[in-house]
């Protein structure tokens, strides 16, 4: 599912949050796409621009640097990325449940139709199948309410959980899977570095492919 995305101004997002005004759905600052040096200019000369000894111990400097703010209703699925993650919080708290990659063959994929929400005249959201893109694998499971009857091996999975508070920063590397809460008004920044596609890289696909091909899946 891809969001519904409208421009408001962040007085307006804040007001939402701190319940002085309404908004259909649930905001979330989140576009991924480094948003705070293309969106945020003006709060560049509050942080750095990188993470130092994070751009020396990779090599390299980070893809995207991403603002957060949200409602503690915004939830993000149980997932993964192709990046190793530096995720600072600034105000609030994050809450996150991981996965180790050696959990792949525990954690259930299917395919789905591509949809995205659209927000209506009448001010409600509906579901818009883009039926002309290929379907997608994505996890159906929920990790803090899991159907163990539909998906039995995800009991044989040793999930891990962490709070980062205001001030604290979270190192998360590639290809862990991790589903995240937070708290209301939560804002992070996060520092993508793109991954070396490495032996690590190589040893998961060859889990991925042995986890598709036992029927595990």
């Amino acid at each position: 599912m891809m969001p519904a995305e409208r421009r408001l101004p962040l007085s307006f997002v804040l007001d939402v949050l701190a319940g002085r005004a309404q908004h259909p759905g649930v905001l979330y600052v989140q576009k991924q796409c480094s948003n705070l040096p293309t969106e945020l200019p003006q709060l560049l000369p509050d942080l750095e621009s990188h993470v130092p000894w994070a751009s020396e111990a990779l090599g390299k400097m980070p893809d995207a640097v991403n603002f957060w703010l949200g409602e503690a209703a915004a939830v993000t699925s149980l997932h993964k990325d192709h990046y190793e993650n530096l995720y600072c919080v600034v105000s609030g708290e994050k809450h996150f449940l991981f996965h180790p990659p050696s959990d792949r063959p525990f954690i259930p994929y299917e395919l789905y139709t591509p949809a995205t929400y659209q927000l209506t005249e009448e001010g409600t959201f509906k579901v818009v199948d883009e039926e002309a893109m290929e379907k997608v694998p994505w996890i159906p499971l929920d990790p803090l309410a899991p159907d163990l009857a539909r998906y039995p091996s995800y009991s044989q999975a040793q999930a891990l959980r962490c709070t980062v508070r205001a001030g604290e920063m979270l190192c998360l590397p590639a290809l862990w899977f991790h589903h995240v809460q937070q708290s209301q008004g939560c804002i992070a920044v996060n520092f993508w570095y793109d991954m070396e596609y490495d032996l690590k890289y190589s040893y998961f696909q060859l889990l991925d492919s042995l986890t598709k091909a036992s029927g595990l899946d």
